[in-house]
């Protein structure tokens, strides 16, 4: 099997998934078997702390379709996937996690529609086993909000595990910005599109590299990239209170002058404050969200810095920046 032009490529993140390694690259190996041409697996080291790395470096060293990128230190999840797409050779493209919550052998299914036509294929969860109420809730809400907020259409409870034909690749290695949100950028570059409903697993060992404070900061990056909704209804909560402000004064005034105690004293004046500058400050927070990712965008950092590669030719250099 020549590795020179392969037809497919699987781009894995990995962060510190140790545990999980050898059965990911078991269940992977036997797909890569079954597909009908010549298939790469690029792990993208994202600044795994534990026995990552190493296990990767085995499992290269025995197979050479395996390749490695290591980054200097921990970018992110979708930065990761990002180096994956930019080094991937094939003419399709199929983005997995390796923590085996995303079931290998649907590759299958995701090639077989690839075939038929489409050039996205999103791996859609049909059911979501082992995650928690509140979290299958607030991905819900999340989904649902940024369909109203902005005019993608997302498919409610599909993530980042999906086929790319290599037109959409190519699309999207021209999209350089900072704050990345993958599954959203895959949708924004259009192409024909298609879906494969599949049962999500709970994680094969180990615990989820998304914690609530990771969720919300991945669910703003999602909104602010596609959305200036926040920012106009900032302008919309100014003109609300303006507006209350214009018809309270003179009916404060007419009040007073008719001998109407209701609004003497400081509380009224005091909460009417309090409510004024909550608002003010959460409107200063939401241009200063749009502002720092202006900022991250001017200072035109590279979306990553890797330390070594392991199974790719000298002149192989993809893109990193």
């Amino acid at each position: 099997m020549s590795q020179n032009d392969p037809k497919y490529s699987i781009v894995a993140p990995v962060f510190n998934e140790e545990e999980t390694l050898p059965e990911f690259y078991r269940r992977i190996f036997a797909v890569v078997q079954e597909l009908d041409s010549a298939t790469e697996l690029l792990l993208i080291d994202d600044g795994s702390t534990d026995n990552s790395l190493a296990l990767m470096q085995e499992l290269q060293a025995q197979e050479s379709f395996v390749r490695i990128i290591s980054f200097s230190r921990n970018f992110g999840h979708q930065v990761a996937i990002t180096a994956g797409i930019d080094y991937a050779k094939g003419d399709a493209v199929i983005v997995i996690d390796s923590d085996l919550q995303d079931p290998p052998e649907v590759i299958h299914e995701l090639v077989s529609k690839w075939k038929a036509g489409a050039e996205l294929v999103l791996a859609v969860r049909s059911a979501r086993r082992g995650e928690s109420w509140f979290k299958r809730a607030t991905a819900s809400f999340f989904y649902r909000l940024i369909d109203k907020l902005t005019d993608l259409h997302i498919p409610k409870d599909s993530g980042d595990f999906r086929l790319m034909d290599r037109k959409v690749v190519q699309a999207l290695r021209k999209v350089r910005e900072q704050h990345r949100f993958m599954r959203g950028l895959s949708v924004w570059v259009g192409f024909e599109r298609d879906e494969v409903l599949y049962v999500r697993d709970e994680r094969f060992a180990g615990r989820s590299k998304y914690p609530l404070s990771r969720m919300l900061r991945f669910a703003t990056d999602g909104i602010t990239s596609f959305s200036h909704v926040p920012m106009q209804l900032s302008m919309t909560l100014g003109f609300f209170f303006a507006g209350v402000a214009l018809l309270g004064i003179p009916a404060i005034i007419a009040l007073r002058f008719s001998g109407s105690r209701e609004f003497f004293g400081q509380a009224t004046t005091l909460v009417s404050v309090l409510l004024l500058g909550g608002v003010q400050l959460i409107c200063l927070g939401i241009i200063g969200e749009y502002l720092g990712r202006i900022y991250n965008e001017v200072r035109r950092r590279p979306l990553y810095l890797i330390s070594r590669k392991w199974g790719f030719d000298r002149d192989d250099e993809g893109l990193s920046e």
